[in-house]
């Protein structure tokens, strides 16, 4: 080869350069792109066929993207994974210009059987590095007759691969930023509950789009020229509003926007949002945007709720979890003293009486769990400095999700309540007493009688028996609002009065059933007359006897029942003696006065060696009867 066809080859290769360089200036499309660079190259090296394989996302296979002279079932159709062990996996790997002359002879890689249908006999394969030296592709001529490549060959691909990486990153990165802009464009015109707009650096409205106007009223046309504060209302066109917006905006990079704005129909709608500056790569102010949503209904509601809030005669506050305080209502300021900034938080235990916030926040530990809050403790009156009770509640507010957003609290003064049911608690403690007094002065009537007229012994020991009964009821009434009273209490108190202790002659099976007071007088009586009974004549009157006494909770067509088995066995009956001695008022109290008092079904069997008694009553209030006298 002589000099100047050397010199010719050069020149020739830098006008493919040239003519390369001018097409992708004029166009921006990749595919066409690709294609020319194709044909320029195997034009440059006379193979006739030449083609591109760009390495997919992932890095897992290879595409032919582009080329020419190839069938039309191979360009944009053809995939090699990375995985075999090919000519274009292997020049990939190499990171470096691979030929061969004749595959016939090629021992390091093997040609995918495309390019065999082909004919291809040789080949020369060029990495495609993006700026970065980020691996884009292969660039690969293709003969069809052995073809050995000289050094120039191979140093004209190296640079025009190297002219190719650059020309096509510029171009993947405005497909990707024209796919991006096309992208919000669609998102942005679909949007129809958000009021946005762009305007230029002197808030000039420049773009108004779809969800502005479905907000505003104003078309696009009509819009468009006018001032930023086209929206606004006329209040704040006079104090300069807008203005300050912007002026924040390009201070800060953004500004809130939570106000009444104006329709074009002279209507007012409340925009929730933000005013954000524009700027160019420079950092050059370019204009605004804003965007705003209506939540004209969501602050009517607020301010309905608010109104509601504030004039309902209690302390309302709102909080996040464990107490802390995002919102008090005047209530609460007027009484505490307080203003809202110090009771925001934990500010507001301030106005807690220190012996009661430990006890407030272990409320706020457990409200989670409970699924509410619901404590009493004192507060701080302002007008006075006197701390009164009050009876805090709390719920949560949650989202659509469950998940809890807030909660919503009420503190409702029971001071008056609480010194009520002291004074209350003290008139009933005075009864009771003065009842058991007045007990005492009927026994002694009773025993001052009897000595007059005679000796009956066995009338004053039943009737100081029942005295005691009922004056023993009478001390556990006395308690009742502090000790709730249940069946096993009530059993053993007529045992224990009777000297029998529970042990191995007496069994008591059942839970703590709590008893409501108004059964507890008429149900202790039959309850005696049975112990008193056991002791004199039955199981506890001698050795050998048990009495066992069970108890359970049904649940019945009017509610829950409580079930109680009385059973003696091991007892001094004799049948021959007819009726026991105490049978009489004791029974008729099981069998008559507790039906009739209590709603009670009973049973009372007397056997030879064995009692059976069974009392059925309903532990919810009955519509029945007053109870009777005894």
């Amino acid at each position: 080869m002589t000099e100047d066809d050397i010199i010719g080859i050069y020149a020739a290769r830098q006008k493919t350069l040239a003519d390369f360089g001018d097409f992708a200036a004029r166009h921006d499309d990749l595919d066409k792109m690709l294609h020319e660079a194709c044909r320029l190259v195997a034009q440059a090296l006379g193979t006739r066929r030449a083609k591109v394989l760009e390495l997919q996302e992932g890095g897992g296979q290879m595409f032919l993207r582009a080329g020419i002279g190839w069938n039309p079932d191979v360009v944009g159709r053809v995939r090699i994974p990375m995985t075999e062990h090919s000519s274009e996996s292997y020049s990939i790997k190499c990171g470096h210009p691979v030929t061969s002359p004749d595959i016939a002879e090629e021992t390091r890689f093997e040609v995918p059987q495309f390019m065999r249908d082909e004919g291809v006999v040789a080949l020369a394969n060029v990495p495609i590095l993006l700026p970065g030296g980020i691996v884009y592709g292969l660039l690969q001529v293709d003969d069809t007759k052995p073809h050995r490549f000289a050094d120039h060959d191979i140093q004209f691909l190296r640079t025009y691969s190297a002219v190719m990486g650059p020309l096509i990153d510029r171009l993947l990165k405005a497909n990707a930023l024209r796919e991006s802009e096309e992208r919000f464009r669609l998102t942005v015109e679909s949007v129809t509950d958000h009021a946005i707009f762009v305007t230029d650096p002197d808030d000039i409205i420049t773009d108004w789009l779809p969800g502005a106007q479905a907000v505003f009223g104003w078309t696009a046309a009509e819009a468009v020229g006018r001032p930023g504060a086209l929206v606004a209302t006329a209040e704040d066109r006079q104090t300069g509003q807008p203005c300050t917006q912007t002026q924040a905006a390009a201070r800060d990079g953004s500004a809130p926007i939570t106000r009444p704005h104006q329709r074009k129909d002279g209507a007012q709608v409340f925009i929730e949002g933000a005013v954000r500056a524009l700027r160019d790569p420079g950092g050059r102010l370019t204009g605004f945007v804003r965007i705003g949503r209506d939540v004209t209904e969501r602050h009517k509601a607020d301010a309905s709720l608010r109104t509601l809030m504030e004039g309902i005669p209690q302390l309302v506050w709102r909080s996040l979890d464990r107490g802390d305080w995002i919102w008090t209502s005047p209530q609460w300021i007027s009484f505490t003293g307080q203003s809202s900034g110090q009771a925001r938080g934990w500010g507001w235990l301030e106005a807690v009486h220190p012996e009661d916030r430990d006890r407030v926040m272990l409320a706020w530990d457990q409200a989670h769990a409970r699924g509410g809050l619901d404590t009493e403790f004192r507060i701080r009156r302002a007008a006075d400095g006197a701390h009164l009770w009050h009876r805090t509640r709390s719920a949560p507010v949650r989202d659509a999700a469950g998940r809890i957003t807030e909660w919503l609290g009420t503190s409702t003064d029971v001071q008056t309540q609480r010194e009520a049911h002291d004074r209350q608690s003290v008139l009933v403690a005075e009864l009771q007493h003065r009842t058991r007094n007045l007990i005492s002065v009927v026994r002694s009537i009773a025993t001052q009688t009897m000595a007059g007229t005679g000796p009956t012994p066995a009338f004053l020991d039943r009737f100081n028996a029942r005295l005691s009964a009922l004056s023993r009821v009478q001390g556990l009434l006395s308690r009742s609002d502090h000790e709730p009273i249940t069946l096993p209490a009530l059993l053993r108190l007529e045992l224990d009065a009777l000297g029998a202790r529970e042990g191995s002659t007496i069994r008591l099976d059942g839970a703590p059933v709590r008893i409501r007071p108004s059964l507890v007088q008429t149900l202790a009586l039959g309850l005696h007359e049975l112990a008193t009974n056991a002791r004199k004549y039955g199981a506890l009157s001698g050795a050998g006897g048990v009495l066992t006494v069970r108890w359970q909770v049904e649940e019945g067509a009017t509610g829950r029942r409580l079930v109680i088995d009385w059973q003696e066995e091991g007892i001094l009956h004799d049948p021959a003696q007819g009726q026991a001695p105490d049978s009489g008022y004791g029974r008729r109290l099981i069998e008559k006065a507790l039906p009739y008092s209590l709603g009670a079904l009973t049973t009372y069997h007397l056997g030879v060696d064995r009692l059976d008694c069974r009392i059925d009553l309903p532990l919810e209030r009955p519509a029945l009867a007053p109870a009777m006298a005894s």
